[in-house]
């Protein structure tokens, strides 16, 4: 292993000593340490394309795009420039009461990219504080509108939501995996169910049930308008619930209620935007508007933490006032609006026109779709969802009866063990294999993922059956 150069440079350390201390000093993020401790583990030292390699020299197909974020793959030619380039003049400098020139230029590409409609950017470093900057927003919205308006403080989301782990972002979450613990710390939000197909709670077959789920939402939006500022949802597809995805028209249909119900609709697309769902944000598919969107993830490439929250000009005219009159909206960070990172994801939107990635991302879908028939067959497989380039494998202790199997049997683990000695970095969601390749992955390396994963879930639940893959 090499480190840096010049006067700077480290001390070379062997990768024995740096598992070692990983061990030592480390505390990984959604990780039981007692296991992360007692068991091997993988540290990635370098990346290239779809494939990251780790201390060791061994190669893996990157399959969930570190964590969902990265687009065009490890070590792009024009980001590495760009960023190079920007660290040449200044590496950061705040956006309080001062500006940029990529973080200008950036909010000029999202406003153009974005739903028509969305014309304010607002910076932060991540999907939670881009969560909680909208919650806020909205919050302060409707205070300032006027006396008629102040009872609307509260929230709707769906039962199975996942909007980032800060205090308001988990306030409305639904996870009880996740969120169960930290209720007390919490404020009070409304809920509704989530529309999940597979298991829905009105006992219902889509398309013949004529969305009677968005029906049975509007009876809670409908109860609940006079004290609600906004409904916060995923578009399409709810990520870590287990990559449930709604059923079409669902999405529209929830902005119609918010607009007859005169509250504002956030769409929270930090992990469905950038092109995962096969268009540039999952809002596009449907033709909706929110009022407000929150992006990050995918925004610089995988390169750097950058988040953003984009609003109308009617609800940006609405913290326009006197300095007096304290309208100004009190909320920053650090590092908002990062010149390096601004210039990642410049050189990131850039790079979908200049390779046409949208369009190229199109024949790819259809071939993730026709490599994923196969999981249908197998004997505990309950249901495959995919919307774009997510997917989500649900595991099933009975597929007749769709029981899960239990937490302590750690079959979505397991499978993801399996895939690793075969080349493959993948995250369970409990018992949902998650899927989701860098948007540049080669149809070569999307058919080799699902050799390995499929090999891999046969391996685990079908009596240790030997992996095979081509």
């Amino acid at each position: 292993m090499t480190r840096g150069s010049g006067p700077a440079k480290q001390k070379l350390r062997s990768a024995a000593q740096v598992e070692k201390l990983d061990k030592r000093y480390l505390w990984h993020p959604f990780t039981q340490m007692r296991d992360w401790e007692q068991e091997p583990q993988i540290i990635i030292e370098r990346g290239k394309g779809s494939v990251l390699t780790d201390i060791h020299g061994k190669n893996y197909l990157d399959g969930v795009s570190s964590l969902w974020v990265t687009v065009h793959g490890h070590r792009k030619r024009e980001i590495d420039a760009a960023v190079f380039a920007q660290l040449k003049k200044i590496a950061h400098s705040t956006l309080l009461g001062l500006s940029n020139v990529p973080a200008v230029l950036l909010a000029e590409k999202l406003v153009q990219i974005a739903p028509k409609g969305l014309t304010k950017v607002f910076y932060s470093d991540s999907g939670s504080t881009a969560i909680e900057i909208a919650l806020k927003i909205a919050f302060q919205y409707w205070q300032q509108k006027g006396p008629a308006y102040q009872s609307k403080t509260g929230f709707i989301s769906l039962r199975e939501a996942y909007h980032g782990d800060t205090l308001g972002s988990v306030s409305v979450g639904g996870i009880e995996l996740f969120h169960q613990l930290y209720k007390p710390l919490l404020f009070h939000t409304v809920k509704i169910d989530s529309p999940s197909c597979y298991r829905c709670g009105l006992g219902k077959t889509c398309p013949g049930c004529a969305l009677a789920c968005a029906e049975k939402a509007e009876e809670v939006i409908s109860a609940h308008s006079h004290e609600t500022a906004a409904l916060i949802i995923e578009p399409l597809v709810q990520g870590a619930a287990g990559m449930l995805t709604h059923p079409p028209g669902y999405l529209k249909r929830i902005r119609e209620l918010c607009t007859k119900y005169d509250i504002l609709m956030i769409a929270d697309e930090v992990a469905t935007g950038f092109g995962r769902t096969g268009t540039m944000f999952a809002c596009e598919q449907e033709k909706v508007v929110p009022d407000i969107m929150a992006v990050a993830k995918g925004i610089t490439g995988g390169y750097l933490p950058l988040a953003a929250t984009l609003t109308t000009e009617d609800i940006y005219q609405g913290f326009l006032g006197e300095y007096r009159e304290l309208r100004t909206f009190f909320h920053g960070h650090t590092y908002t609006g990062n010149p390096l990172a601004c210039a990642a994801a410049i050189a990131n939107i850039d790079l979908f026109k200049k390779e046409k990635t949208i369009a190229r991302l199109r024949p790819k879908i259809a071939l993730l779709t026709e490599q994923l028939r196969r999981f249908k067959a197998l004997d505990h497989v309950g249901e495959v969802r995919q919307k774009g380039f997510m997917v989500g494998i649900e595991l099933v202790k009975d597929r007749a009866a769709k029981e899960p199997y239990p937490l302590e049997d750690k079959v979505g683990i397991r499978v993801v063990l399996e895939c690793r000695k075969h080349g493959l970095i993948i995250r369970p969601l409990g018992n949902v294999i998650v899927l989701m390749p860098p948007l540049a992955i080669t149809a070569k390396e999307l058919k080799r993922m699902a050799d390995i994963v499929y090999a891999a879930v046969r391996m685990i639940t079908e009596n240790n059956l030997p992996l095979k893959t081509s």
